[in-house]
């Protein structure tokens, strides 16, 4: 049987924001001099009963509040790439958001120095590799997005691609149609999340309008067996995150999820842990979960750490390398 935590795999949806375990937001307001909203940890994490994706951002972006200073955000990441490479994370690939932290005064370039300076502190120590993705907050008006893109361009060797996140209903991919077109002229690869709460037209508009690599959650394409087909034949990766999907509501329980279904047509679906502070586990406690509720074979999982590689934005040369591994480990269990 395959050691969950050992099999290599690349983690590509994974809001750094959502890193944020209680014991460190505490750690860092008291530092900053800032009311957590909280009397205790265990009353900030009494608050993680959630109903849908609005009533989670509340407390997330709440919880961000405390962060102010590069320190911050480095401490931030450090946690999270420690308990990742734990899990057999090798590659990650990041979302943060921007928006929400420059509204509150704090410098653009103060999120990406912090960031930067633990993605270095990680390979180093961790072999742990990455790349930052910048997320629009899409219930934003447009202008804030093209603000934040405008404001990320001297850092445009720092971050791979830009995304979309937050609240997805009422909010869909064509609204930033312009501010991604912006950002492929610059360079920038694009991702987006849809299909979580919003309908299968969401998917489509972030492929045919954003012109997305990756879609993130994307669970709701199975209603669409059109969306599904396309979604099959040009080898579309879908970012799942199952413990994300049972907390937020998207699906009844774990034993419901559609990611077996995912696989069986065929779709380069991935497991990640989305915002693993607020959802109850990383990203290998989410391979644990699925194999156990869905009684995924060790082939589905030796499937899943493949995809996880090819979906990535790494290089053609450590793909191989990755896949290699993962191959000759999957060699021993026959």
């Amino acid at each position: 049987m395959i050691d969950l935590k050992r099999i290599p795999k690349a983690e590509l949806h994974l809001h750094i924001e959502g890193t944020f375990e209680p014991e460190l937001i505490f750690a860092i307001a008291q530092r900053n001099g800032i009311d957590p909203g909280y009397s205790s940890i265990d009353a900030l994490r009494a608050a993680y009963d959630f109903t849908d994706l609005q009533s989670f951002l509340n407390v997330y972006y709440a919880g961000m509040r405390v962060l102010r200073a590069e320190r911050d955000y480095f401490e931030l990441a450090s946690a999270y790439f420690e308990r990742a490479a734990a899990q057999g994370v090798r590659h990650a690939e990041i979302f943060f958001d921007p928006q929400a932290h420059t509204e509150r005064g704090v410098a653009f370039g103060t999120v990406v120095e912090g960031l930067s300076a633990a993605q270095a502190a990680a390979q180093k120590r961790h072999g742990v590799s990455s790349h930052l993705i910048m997320c629009f907050l899409r219930d934003l008006p447009v202008e804030s997005a093209r603000a934040a893109l405008d404001a990320a361009l001297p850092y445009r060797d720092r971050i791979v691609a830009v995304g979309l996140d937050s609240a997805e209903a009422g909010n869909p991919p064509s609204k930033f149609a312009v501010v991604f077109d912006h950002a492929r002229s610059h360079g920038f690869l694009t991702v987006a999340h849809a299909g979580e709460e919003g309908p299968p037209e969401y998917v489509w508009e972030a492929l045919d309008l954003l012109r997305v690599s990756r879609v993130d959650h994307g669970v709701r394409s199975l209603e669409d067996p059109a969306l599904v087909e396309r979604l099959r034949r040009q080898r579309v990766p879908l970012t799942v995150c199952p413990f994300s999907n049972v907390k937020l509501r998207v699906v009844g329980d774990l034993t419901r999820h559609p990611l077996k279904r995912m696989l069986e047509a065929g779709l380069l679906a991935t497991v990640n842990s989305d915002d693993p502070a607020y959802f109850g586990g990383y990203v290998a406690d989410n391979f644990e979960g699925v194999v156990e509720a869905l009684g995924l074979s060790d082939r589905d999982v030796i499937t899943l750490a493949r995809n996880s590689f090819e979906a990535s934005f790494i290089d053609d040369a450590k793909k191989r390398a990755y896949l290699e591994e993962i191959d000759r480990l999957a060699g021993v269990l026959k």
